[in-house]
């Protein structure tokens, strides 16, 4: 910075401007700005990355962490950025008392893992009660965050959405809703030219956007209830439709306003948590208790039911989120410990296949890279399979002094992997 300044007194505006430049920067490859990658799709570009590793081996560093946590690191530049929670709901023995609950929002050095700064927020009353079973496996800091490389967007429930600057202090905050559910807040905010768009789905029973520069509302769309996935953009053409998984409805929105351009029929269930991907204009999406996966054309106006929907195949997950490559749809069952590969033009079974040792509960959603499909179980570790269209499973990558629950999906960057747990953020890497 004291160069710049210097250079700025010497050059005139030359400093300012470049400065500016930097500011505005695209996210590039090496960045990770938001859930499941810049554009939600869990496909990054790689090489070289690790197939095994462990507690002693391929860890580049270990970072503990101020606590506990399900959301997905961020990475912009030489930062990592994720949310914690303490003091309510550390034990589920002992969880204390709920007004003890303080949220967190970290940052770490990209390349050491040292921490670069961290941030308190106190929540709002009354949260979710924490208790044994489904209402344990989630936590108070389940929502990714998203960044544009100039501002931070946090997604806290009933506490609200939080824009920071990239160093943590508030510009502002903005309530979406005060309902709760005992397994949580987990939906991630989305950005979109000035707006940041969240599924309030349990705060308000609405799809909200807010303006980025003011935190004030712009739209509302109301009537969607017990819906956990994230709304994603899907490209048709040279514009973006907002498509958002919902229980029994699948449906496109303008994003710039709200209005429900098109839906058809849905997941099968009365709540939904997977989030939809797309390739080519076409939107896949999984869910349901009934297991249920469905590939519908986007672009179209009205009910597009039998008219843009593709297939519908009885195989799906009903948490965790598919990623496509090279043609085919991939994904782990979230407690039958399968995993799944589908021809993404005919939604034919390519494979059903079972994971060795059987790994309980898989939240986390894949990630495709260097070749690979990783996804992490919440207590047996992370599986690895070729990201091929033929069953093989290559490792399972457990950390020995590391036991604690993880949802988090993995994360890609500098050729790198970033996993979290409860415990710690580790980066593995050869």
């Amino acid at each position: 910075m004291k160069k710049c300044l210097s250079w700025f007194v010497l050059n005139g505006t030359i400093c300012l401007g470049f400065g500016l430049l930097l500011l505005s920067r695209p996210a590039s490859a090496e960045d990770w700005p938001s859930f499941r990658g810049a554009r939600g799709l869990g496909v990054a570009e790689a090489k070289g990355l690790p197939t095994e590793w462990s507690s002693k081996s391929n860890i580049v560093w270990k970072q503990e962490l101020v606590g506990l946590g399900t959301s997905t690191p961020i990475v912009w530049g030489d930062q990592i950025y994720l949310t914690c929670y303490s003091g309510y709901a550390e034990s589920i023995d002992e969880p204390g008392d709920m007004h003890d609950l303080v949220r967190h929002v970290v940052a770490l050095n990209r390349k050491t893992g040292s921490v670069a700064w961290k941030k308190a927020f106190k929540a709002k009353m009354p949260e979710s009660k924490y208790r044994s079973g489904n209402d344990s496996r989630h936590g108070y800091a389940s929502s990714t965050l998203a960044t544009d490389g100039e501002h931070l967007f946090v997604f806290f429930g009933i506490s609200g959405v939080y824009c920071l600057d990239m160093d943590g202090n508030e510009i502002w905050n903005t309530d979406v809703g005060n309902g709760t559910h005992g397994w949580g807040s987990a939906t991630s905010p989305l950005l979109y030219k000035n707006l940041v768009i969240v599924n309030a789905s349990i705060e308000s029973k609405s799809m909200v956007a807010l303006d980025k520069t003011t935190g004030k509302e712009v739209w509302r769309f109301p009537g969607i209830k017990s819906c956990w996935s994230s709304p994603m953009l899907v490209d048709v053409g040279d514009k973006q439709e907002l498509v958002l998984n919902m229980p029994r409805k699948l449906a496109g929105f303008d994003p710039d306003t709200g209005k429900q351009l098109w839906h058809c029929k849905g997941i099968p269930d009365g709540y939904v948590c997977p989030s939809v991907i797309s390739h080519d204009g076409i939107v896949y999406t999984i869910g349901g208790r009934k297991n249920t996966a469905i590939a519908v054309r986007a672009g179209g106006r009205g009910d597009v039911t039998e008219t843009h929907v593709i297939w519908t195949a009885r195989k799906g997950s009903n948490v965790s989120s598919p990623v496509y490559l090279d043609g085919y749809l991939y994904w782990y069952h979230e407690s039958r410990g399968m995993a799944y590969c589908l021809n993404a033009e005919t939604g034919e079974v390519v494979y059903g296949e079972r994971l060795s040792p059987r790994p309980g509960l898989i939240y986390s959603s894949v990630t495709a890279a260097d070749g690979k499909l990783y996804a992490v179980s919440q207590e047996k570790g992370t599986y690895v399979l070729p990201a091929k269209p033929k069953f093989e499973q290559l490792a399972v990558n457990r950390f020995e002094d590391d036991d604690t629950r993880c949802n988090a999906s993995i994360v890609v960057t500098d050729n790198q992997i970033l996993l979290r747990t409860d415990k710690a953020i580790y980066c593995i890497a050869k």
